[in-house]
């Protein structure tokens, strides 16, 4: 790694870190002497009040809605987020399904116009990071070449990367499973992509419902620590909330969780059939399970 790189993401890490102790109050967890993690959920403009109400540090904003919005909406979601008093750390469902990656119709005008609307408000809204998941997006079609596909989304991420820094947002790839996408099937895959792009404006987030699907160990994630800079959580048995440690197997992903010394954000990306009682409940399992 050339030093200018390096440079530049001891610095992006120092900014980010900055940026947590504000959100955080710089609050240390006094059972475990970790860094206070922060917590947050997954939603759309509607979920904005019950996820401040449930007790969530932030909201993760879903990015093809506000995206879409008109300049005058938009203005109303900012006004609205304002007076919530809740930040939208990260923002997730980067592309619409509209907008392919791969295969023989990508069109690098429309991507580009896409993204540079989707940073530029992203940025205005406070977030810290764009969780690039978008399997409909990054499917390959059938009969198309993998290893082309993969050179798309190489020159993709390289080519959003600088537009991503201009606005001060983080790229996080997600590496999903076989049933939301054909590509960037588990870690191994999203680190093989990172390194083919080089910038420190791409890096990872991880599910803990995508590793349980790839059978993967959580303690694999503490060799790439530094790469993961965002996590989104479940319990992977229906992809559903969190609410008792006895529901899975949990103690894994924690342990690593020390180990790494983690001190970024996990959102909750789930689905609840009553979220007023189950996101508090989720809130509270996470901190406790933090505290172990």
């Amino acid at each position: 790694m050339g030093s200018e790189l390096l440079k530049h993401r001891l610095l992006c890490g120092f900014v980010c870190a900055l940026s947590l102790l504000a959100l955080a109050g710089g609050i240390s967890n006094a059972r475990s002497q970790q860094p206070r993690v922060l917590l947050g959920c997954t939603g759309t403009i509607k979920d904005i009040g019950p996820v401040k109400a449930a007790g969530f540090d932030y909201i993760e904003l879903n990015t093809t809605e506000f995206a879409a919005l008109s300049e005058d909406d938009f203005a109303k979601l900012q006004t609205t987020l304002k007076q919530s008093g809740i930040p939208v750390y990260a923002t997730s469902n980067f592309l619409p399904a509209s907008i392919k990656l791969t295969g023989p119709a990508v069109d690098p005008d429309a991507e580009m116009a896409y993204v540079r609307k989707a940073f530029a408000r992203a940025s205005l809204l406070g977030s810290h990071y764009m969780i690039f998941g978008s399997g409909a997006s990054r499917t390959v079609p059938v009969g198309f070449s993998h290893d082309v596909a993969f050179g798309q989304l190489v020159d993709f991420c390289k080519r959003i990367a600088p537009e991503a820094r201009a606005k001060g947002i983080i790229v996080a790839i997600e590496p999903q499973s076989l049933d939301q996408s054909n590509i960037i099937n588990g870690t191994a895959e999203g680190m093989k992509l990172l390194d083919a792009v080089n910038d420190p404006n791409v890096q990872l987030v991880l599910d803990i419902y995508y590793l349980d699907q790839l059978h993967e160990d959580p303690a694999e994630m503490i060799a790439i620590k530094q790469h993961i800079v965002h996590f989104h959580f479940s319990n992977p048995d229906g992809r559903v909330f969190p609410a008792r440690w006895e529901e899975y197997k949990y103690g894994p992903f924690f342990a690593a969780l020390r180990k790494m010394s983690y001190a970024g954000a996990i959102s909750i990306d789930a689905h609840a059939k009553d979220f007023a009682t189950e996101g508090p409940l989720a809130v509270a399992f996470l901190r406790d399970a933090l505290s172990r």
